[in-house]
């Protein structure tokens, strides 16, 4: 996580509060803390060291980083078996001697890589664009190479995710507060943490850098893209009431600020559905996905795997809800098997969404077998399943 805690006592700091090494910038509650860590701690054998590393923010960076690469190369050491980094063409990275990943798309022997090849070849593109003063367009589409894959272009999940989370905020940690790259950093750190499970983690990340950029008086929109990444993580921790309201939020301020088809509001509605579902108010996420597909498939296009979630979720709302009829139901077995089909061809069968999409079929003609057979047994069975 960012550095927002003392290093003896774990007293919570913000971004503004207690004091700091004076050499590493290390950061405590006072100084009977710092005092203490020089002492005890080992903090007189550190100190050195974390400052010949740009300083405490920047020596946690690198460490975290290096401990996600290592368990982001093992979770996909089976599937990397004999294959080599697409980037720089070895098995084993001749400096770093990390293994390789693959936790997007890609097909057949694609889309192997190294974690730190990945995170290098993002850096250049980045570099170059803010060097030849690209527009923030073209700025962005580099930037997604932090997170996206540049064969298959699909993001990036899972602990892999998590590792080039890291990788990016070590690149821009030592960039000022009001930098644009020091920003998106930091939200690709809490999302790549979320991703990688470390919810944890990743709320402490999100809640500092809310606090910042309040502090900051950042443009409205940044403020709402915080407050949905935060949502995001509350909803993962099980606070769903504070998501809930949270994600509310989002979605009205998207739809005053940039109106019901702009790609951003099309999202927070996919959000605030998957909230509102979260609390059992199946009706409202009913009807808000029902309005808010048919935007998406003509905004969007039908294969984006926003679109593909929506449908999923709407078919859960049908096949989950008591009162639906035979026919609610077939129309949602109908809606997963197509969505199902398309996930598989565009993301693959490994990816999470093909994933909980073949689950939710699977749930869904269950109910709709039960149903058929007019045994109120079977269907308070396959809904107890759900």
């Amino acid at each position: 996580m960012i550095l927002t805690q003392c290093a003896v006592c774990a007293t919570e700091l913000g971004l503004s509060l207690g004091k700091k090494c004076g050499r590493c910038s290390t950061r405590y509650c006072g100084a009977a803390c710092q005092v203490q860590h020089w002492k005890e701690g080992g903090h007189d054998n550190l100190c050195k060291k974390i400052k010949k590393a740009g300083g405490a923010e920047q020596y946690n960076a690198n460490k975290k980083y290096t401990e996600a690469v290592v368990a982001a190369a093992e979770a996909c050491a089976e599937d990397t078996k004999g294959q080599t980094c697409y980037i720089c063409t070895q098995a084993l990275h001749w400096k770093t001697k990390e293994g390789l990943v693959r936790m997007c798309s890609c097909r057949g022997t694609a889309g192997f890589a190294h974690v730190s090849c990945l995170a290098e070849q993002a850096k250049i593109l980045f570099a170059e664009g803010e060097e030849n003063n690209l527009d923030d367009k073209a700025l962005n589409e580099r930037w997604a190479r932090w997170y996206k894959c540049g064969l298959c272009e699909q993001d990036y999940h899972g602990v892999v995710a998590g590792a080039l989370g890291w990788a990016c905020w070590r690149t821009y940690v030592a960039r000022p507060e009001t930098d644009w790259a020091h920003g998106l950093a930091m939200t690709q750190l809490g999302n790549g943490l979320h991703d990688a499970a470390n919810h944890e983690d990743a709320l402490s990340v999100r809640e500092t850098q809310l606090s910042m950029r309040r502090r900051l008086g950042v443009p409205e929109q940044n403020m709402l893209v915080t407050q949905g990444n935060l949502a995001r993580t509350l909803r993962a921790l099980g606070r769903l009431e504070e998501a809930m309201r949270m994600r509310q939020d989002v979605y009205f301020g998207y739809v005053k600020l940039c109106g019901e088809e702009h790609g951003e509001t099309i999202r927070a509605a996919l959000n605030l559905g998957v909230a509102l579902h979260g609390l059992d108010r199946l009706k409202e996420a009913k009807a808000l996905l029902r309005k808010t597909i048919p935007v998406a498939r003509r905004i969007l296009g039908a294969n984006n795997s926003i679109t593909l979630t929506m449908k999923m979720n709407y078919a859960q709302e049908i096949y989950q809800d008591d009162c639906a009829t035979i026919d609610d139901l077939r129309e949602a077995v109908t809606t997963l098997e197509e969505t199902e089909r398309i996930a598989r061809r565009v993301l693959g069968g490994a990816h999470p969404l093909t994933v909980d999409m073949e689950k939710c079929l699977r749930k869904s003609r269950a109910v709709l077998r039960a149903r058929e057979a007019q045994s109120p047994g079977d269907l308070c069975e396959a809904l107890g399943a759900i």
